[in-house]
């Protein structure tokens, strides 16, 4: 058997074939692991937590100390329904108010004297009309005053304040407009409730764990944001549970030799914002999940 030369061009030929062969094969691997398994997807979008602010009484808005796009902070003013009804409406409950308390202050004297001459000196039923009359007197004083809560109440609504620390949006507000209670004037974006939603192909769902690290790469953005996992969707909506004619299911066709792999909502909550990167509602990124085995 004559031993094997490799100096030979045609060993050297097929010594080069194999490396190519091997070489594809691992570059091969790699490309069907990344595509196929790896936990990333640039299926990503940036959501947030947005606060609808409506008045709670009606009224003309007399005054706005906000602008679309600015910042604030809870507690801030945003803007001022015209105070003057309510304004009266607490003088006049204030009246009455006084009113009540003195009727209240009338009758329990009557009662207490009523029944400290006693029997002798009138009928029990008299004695007993008199406590009556006073306890209503009393209840009366009670409402009075509740009524006088409310009013206060309802003057301190006259100005509106932000709920939480963020962003104005979409803001379309003018003085002169009419504000109703619940109806939404403006819309405030909580600037600490970013976090991203990336939809995941089910067959990478396996490898993506709640607390697993995640890198965040928004369209358009240098610096990467820091994240982790902080769950897995547990259901998606189902276009073959809907009715079709006569109430009967509608099933989609389905071809055998094609399946899709489903997407799947994985919420990455987010760690760190480098700075000068401004985040905004609906943005696209790519997100790269460290994974688990």
């Amino acid at each position: 058997m004559q031993p094997l030369d490799f100096r030979s061009e045609e060993m050297k030929r097929y010594l080069r074939t194999g490396v190519i062969g091997l070489l594809a094969l691992t570059f091969g691997g790699l490309i069907w692991y990344h595509y196929q398994l790896a936990p990333w997807t640039r299926n990503g979008r940036v959501r947030v937590q947005v606060a609808n602010v409506a008045s709670e009484i009606s009224g003309k808005i007399v005054e706005i100390q906000v602008e679309d796009n600015q910042q604030v902070k809870k507690g801030d003013p945003l803007f001022v329904i015209c105070p003057d009804d309510y304004r009266f409406a607490l003088a006049q409950a204030d009246a009455q108010v006084e009113a009540a308390q003195a009727e209240m202050e009338v009758q329990q004297k009557n009662a207490d004297r009523n029944q400290t001459l006693g029997p002798a000196a009138m009928s029990q039923v008299e004695i007993d009309a008199s406590a009556s009359t006073a306890v209503r007197a009393r209840a009366a004083y009670d409402a009075a005053v509740a009524a006088q809560e409310m009013a206060k109440l309802n003057l301190d609504r006259t100005v509106i304040y932000s709920p939480v620390d963020g962003y104005i949006t979409n803001f379309a507000m003018r003085i002169g407009d009419y504000a109703r209670p619940g109806e939404i004037k403006l819309s405030i974006v909580d600037e600490h409730s970013f976090w991203i939603s990336a939809y995941f192909e089910e067959t990478k769902l396996p490898r993506i764990h709640e607390g697993n690290a995640a890198q965040i790469k928004l369209m358009g953005v240098g610096p990467e944001l820091a994240g982790r996992v902080e769950g897995i969707s547990r259901g998606i909506a189902d276009t073959n549970t809907a009715n079709g004619s006569q109430n009967l299911p509608y099933v989609d066709p389905v071809f055998t030799w094609v399946r899709l792999a489903q997407r799947i909502p994985v919420r990455i909550e987010i760690d760190r914002v480098p700075e000068g990167v401004v985040l905004a509602a609906g943005q696209t990124c790519t997100v790269v999940v460290k994974a688990s085995r």
